[in-house]
């Protein structure tokens, strides 16, 4: 993964993103896969991913349904229910 923070807070809607992303340098991204993606309306999407990573040797997955909104032209995530 690329661990881009000013792009990821730059598409994160300022009603609900964090003041600032730290990334754990212990981690590694292994991977991104886009499960499904839905749209909602003309101006609303979710998307479904799942996330790996690894750290100190032990795997995990982050999945996701993220809900995604487009201003200006742009599409802004605005929030999301992690899925099992």
């Amino acid at each position: 993964m690329l661990e881009r923070a000013q792009y990821l807070l730059d598409t994160w809607d300022e009603k609900h993103r964090p003041a600032q992303l730290d990334f754990d340098p212990d981690v590694k991204w292994l991977g991104l896969a886009v499960k499904a993606h839905r749209m909602l309306g003309p101006d609303h999407a979710e998307v479904e991913f799942i996330a790996r990573s690894r750290l100190h040797g032990i795997a995990t997955r982050l999945h996701e349904l993220s809900c995604f909104e487009l201003r200006d032209r742009r599409w802004y995530y605005v929030d999301g229910v992690m899925l099992k």
